[in-house]
Formats: C-alpha cells, sequence, structure tokens
C-alpha cells in the first residue's frame, strides 16, 4: 500500500493530475489507517487491571473513530482543497498513457483486496442484509476495512473517468472535479464511519438476539419469579458485561439463591460465550419499581 501511494505521488508530480495526487493522498490515509487499526486491536487485548477493571477492549472503538477523524480531515480535506484549485486554476494534464497505467494497476490490486474484505465481511454477516449487519457489527476492525475499500474502489473509478473526460474533451476542469468527487468519497465514508463507532464508544448493548436469548435463560431458570431489569454493554467484539436485578420466589433461602445464581451464570456464559462478565443483583419487584419511581423523580426538573 505504501509503495503504491509513493508511486501515484511521483506520477501525480509528473503528469499535473489533481485526481492522481488525491488518489495518492487516499493511498497514504489508507496505510496510516491500517496500521492504527491493528494499534487498537493490539492495545484492545491487553489484559484487565487495577486501573481499568473490565479491560481494554473498547481502545479498539477509539482507534476506529481517530481512523474516521483522520479519513475525513487529511483524506476529503486535502483532495477537496487540491480539486478546488484546480477548477480555479485549470492547466493541462500531461503523459495521460502513464496515468491511465497506474490507475488501471492501481484498480486491479484494490479488487483484490477489496474482494478479501468482502468475503470475510460475508462471513461474519450470516443472513442480515449488508447494512444492518454494519449496524449489528460489533468489531468495526471487520467493516472499516471494507467501507475503505470501497471507497479506494469508487475514488479510482473517478480519478479514472475525470482523467478519460479531461483527454477526450481537452479540458482539465475534469480533474479537479475527479478530485472534489474522491474528497466527497471520503468525507461520506469518514462520516458514516464515525456514526457506527459512536454507538460503540457511549457504550452499546449487545444484539437483540442475544438480549433475548438471555431473558429465556433466565425465565427457565427454577426459583426466578420476575426479571426486572437486563442491561448489557460491550466493551470490545466479544466483551459483553450483563448486569441484572432478579425478583427471586420467596420460599428461596439465602443458599438457594446463590446456588441459583451460580447455575444461571454458568449457564449464560456457556451459551453466549461473549458474555465475560455478569452481576446479578436480588431484588424484589416492589423495590425495583420504587427504585426507578426515586430516580425519575431525582432527575425531573425542579
Amino acid at each position: 500500500m505504501a509503495a503504491h501511494a509513493s508511486r501515484k505521488v511521483v506520477y501525480a508530480a509528473v503528469t499535473g493530475s489533481s485526481a492522481m495526487l488525491s488518489e495518492a493522498i487516499h493511498s497514504i490515509v489508507d496505510t496510516g489507517n491500517q496500521l492504527l487499526i491493528l494499534w487498537g486491536l493490539s492495545r484492545a487485548s491487553r489484559p484487565a487491571g487495577q486501573q481499568y477493571p473490565f479491560g481494554y477492549g473498547m481502545e479498539l472503538y477509539f482507534w476506529t473513530f481517530v481512523v474516521a477523524i483522520l479519513l475525513f480531515a487529511l483524506g476529503a480535506g486535502l483532495s477537496l482543497y487540491e480539486g478546488i484549485l484546480k477548477i480555479i486554476n485549470p492547466h493541462p494534464v500531461v503523459d495521460m498513457t502513464v496515468n491511465y497505467i497506474v490507475l488501471g494497476l492501481a484498480f486491479l490490486f484494490q479488487a483484490g483486496a477489496w474482494y478479501v474484505a468482502l468475503r470475510e465481511f460475508r462471513k461474519s454477516k450470516g443472513r442480515l442484509g449488508y447494512i444492518a449487519a454494519v449496524r449489528r457489527s460489533k468489531d468495526p476492525s471487520i467493516f472499516t476495512v471494507l467501507f475503505e475499500d470501497t471507497a479506494a474502489m469508487l475514488g479510482l473509478i473517478a480519478a479514472f473517468a475525470g482523467l478519460a473526460a479531461t483527454d477526450l474533451l481537452d479540458m482539465p476542469v475534469f480533474d479537479g472535479i475527479a478530485s472534489v468527487t474522491i474528497g466527497v468519497i471520503l468525507a461520506l465514508t469518514a462520516g458514516w464511519l464515525a456514526y457506527e463507532c459512536k454507538g460503540l464508544l457511549i457504550g452499546e448493548a449487545a444484539g437483540p438476539g442475544v438480549v433475548a436469548g438471555i431473558r429465556t435463560v433466565i425465565e427457565n431458570q427454577d426459583g426466578i419469579g420476575r426479571v426486572n431489569e437486563l442491561l448489557t454493554m460491550h466493551f470490545g467484539p466479544d466483551d459483553v458485561l450483563l448486569n441484572v436485578s432478579l425478583d427471586f420466589a420467596d420460599a428461596l433461602s439465602s443458599a438457594q439463591v446463590e446456588t441459583t445464581v451460580s447455575s444461571l451464570e454458568q449457564r449464560i456464559k456457556s451459551e453466549y460465550p461473549e458474555i465475560t462478565r455478569v452481576f446479578i443483583e436480588a431484588q424484589s419487584w416492589f423495590g425495583h419499581q420504587q427504585g426507578e419511581h426515586n430516580a425519575a423523580s431525582d432527575d425531573a426538573p425542579a
């Protein structure tokens, strides 16, 4: 990737193409972003400690958000700037054959990378549609690569189309338009990526299927009168915190409650390995409702 970026920079300087320069900027940003994702994966895998008792899994979400910022600020910003300058002050593009060859080879290499990313994403999405799978995914390292590779493919197509129009119509302004188009593609990609990461950074719940399954496991457990509240939160793609408030049957002794809690924890973790921490609170339904009412009253404006 770095070698492709270097060649694009050189050919952009030689030919005077804004679209080629935008593609070079895009390749450079992509290289940096991939390194950041790898860094995020490495940081997120560290074991929990006293300062961070729930681990470092959310670092992956943070560094993915940084990728979105860089994609927008550097990739989109510089491409738009270069394109607008070319539109205002168009100048000829030379050595079109070189541009066609470089973009054609880049498209072939990028198509291979895009196919690999698509294949991996298909494995993880199951029967869900692509958009639904992205919305449900808790692993940004998978869809970020697909986002960036798709943006790279569209950017190469835009660059080729702009240069072809410049060549056929002898109007260098189309080279600038292609650069602006690449900037818009990167801006939209960065915006969508940032939006998807926002929920994960805030603390997104487990998928509806997982939550419903956990509720079923609990309700089928002997000795449970009612599920007062069930809360989940992702600390990483495969690291979910579960908090449950349960109203146990009045006839249970304290020892039986302890046994039931241990049994529930084992069953939940066995059926849903992504649930790494389980906290179960014993509370009457009336007590829970009273607590919710008091909390709502405290939050109400005076």
